[in-house]
């Protein structure tokens, strides 16, 4: 899938942040392991699992409107001929975008009043061949468009191959939004409410914090700072 993951020719790659990001992703999810064997679920399983993939849409969503405005406002912050360059390289993050956005659209346009089942009995004796690659595109459409909210939350639709300091800059958006989500709900188990409380800002205060020192070791280790990537 690499058309999540930033790969512009020059970009800054840090094993350290690299490394942290996935500390701090396995904690996470050891943490949601454990408290769910620790207390009882309010809700089944599979009700469980369905909201956690419900936060990771939420989450995509959120992206989705907030990046674009996002990013816009972040070039035209910038300097000229600063602004030109990043204008320039905002293809990634927009190839990022329609491939969700695209993925969607097919699955809907395919399912919408059984459109694709409509379309493969109009070819005569194809019809089940037709069935059979139907099903098999609309499965496969489908598992490309799950594995693209995940890696576009992950990789932030690609804004680091725009520059460097946009993924620690629009983590904490989508953490915090996801937190408003979640604030708004009832906790998924039976749990003390200190521990809903920690669960819940826990997640929105560790990515702000890890973003705030990835920012800073941009800073001490390669001398890029926000100012400096508005040309100021």
């Amino acid at each position: 899938m690499q058309l999540y993951r930033p790969r512009r020719p020059g970009r800054i790659s840090d094993g350290a942040i690299e490394a942290a990001q996935i500390l701090r992703t396995g904690i996470g999810l050891a943490a949601t392991a454990w408290l769910v064997f620790r207390y009882p679920l309010q809700e089944s399983a599979s009700a469980f699992a369905l909201d956690r993939f419900s936060d990771a849409f939420t989450a995509a969503g959120v992206l989705a409107v907030a990046g674009p405005v996002a990013l816009v406002a972040f070039v035209l912050a910038a300097r000229s001929p600063r602004r030109q360059l990043l204008w320039r390289r905002l293809g990634a993050p927009l190839g990022g975008f329609a491939g969700l956005f695209g993925s969607g659209l097919v699955v809907y346009t395919l399912l919408r009043e059984d459109a694709g089942v409509r379309l493969t009995g109009q070819l005569g004796w194809l019809r089940f061949p037709g069935l059979i690659a139907l099903l098999a595109l609309v499965l496969f459409v489908t598992a490309f468009g799950l594995a693209s909210v995940v890696l576009s939350v992950h990789f932030v639709f690609r804004v680091g191959d725009v520059h460097e300091v946009l993924p620690p800059l629009l983590s904490p958006l989508l953490a915090w939004a996801t937190f408003a989500f979640q604030a708004c709900g009832e906790g998924p188990v039976a749990a003390p409410a200190s521990v809903r409380l920690l669960f819940l800002f826990g997640p929105p205060l560790s990515v702000s914090a890890l973003s705030a020192w990835e920012l800073g070791r941009l800073r001490r280790r390669y001398g890029v700072t926000v100012r400096g990537a508005l040309g100021r």
